[in-house]
């Protein structure tokens, strides 16, 4: 398989200069990015991260309006924030972003890419939806991220399915399968990290293929 996030390997399909690998490392891309906020498509969801970040578990960053934003039909559904998402104390977009500036939203990127899936069909988040300085997921973490997804999925009205990447993020899905009248379809895939690349190669290289499988419940071939 040829590596579509390999250093200087093209990515075709993609012409805005903002939405290319990394290009929220530019300062003057993410403010842009942040004019973007108040959109209809994005509103309400800009609208359910201030109300997170309410609750003050942690740091909350916004959705990226490049994506599909309240029409989106499926949902990516990642495992927790990291650094780069945080913006603030100089680090980080604050945004979930396929083209934030590290490795991981690169390949993400990219994957989404070689899969053909279009970006304004998707939205993307995480199981925990605050960065609290921990990689780890206590279950009350799990558990209250899992009441958040719903009652994120109730602002998606066109959502037909889920994808659940990362083990820590698998663990969700069992919840929200068993929820009283689900219209959804689920699907699960390794996480897109630097770790798994280096440690468990087959499954990286499977991410394109794996979330390509939710294209026939989009209608796409």
């Amino acid at each position: 398989m040829t590596d579509p996030c390999s250093e200087g390997a093209p990515v075709e399909g993609t012409c805005d200069p903002e939405d290319r690998p990394r290009s929220l490392g530019n300062g003057s891309v993410r403010e842009q990015r942040r004019k973007l906020l108040n959109h209809p498509h994005v509103q309400p969801l800009t609208r359910y991260v201030h109300e997170l970040r309410a609750q003050k578990f942690g740091k909350v960053p916004y959705f990226d309006p490049l994506d599909g934003g309240i029409e989106a039909r499926v949902l990516f559904l990642f495992e927790k924030p990291g650094r780069m998402t945080s913006g603030t104390d100089g680090v980080g977009s604050g945004f979930i972003s396929r083209n934030n500036d590290d490795r991981t939203a690169e390949a993400t990127f990219c994957f989404m890419v070689e899969a053909g899936i279009p970006r304004e069909l998707t939205v993307t988040w995480n199981v925990v939806p605050w960065w609290n300085r921990e990689r780890r997921v206590s279950p009350g973490e799990l558990q209250r991220g899992v009441r958040e997804v719903k009652n994120l999925i109730r602002l998606l009205p066109r959502l037909q399915a889920v994808v659940f990447v990362g083990k820590k993020a698998n663990k969700a899905r069992r919840y929200l399968e068993s929820s009283p009248g689900s219209r959804l379809a689920f699907f699960s895939s390794p996480h897109p990290s630097p770790i798994v690349r280096a440690t468990r190669r087959t499954q990286w290289d499977s991410i394109p293929d794996d979330w390509a499988k939710v294209k026939p419940v989009l209608g796409l071939k």
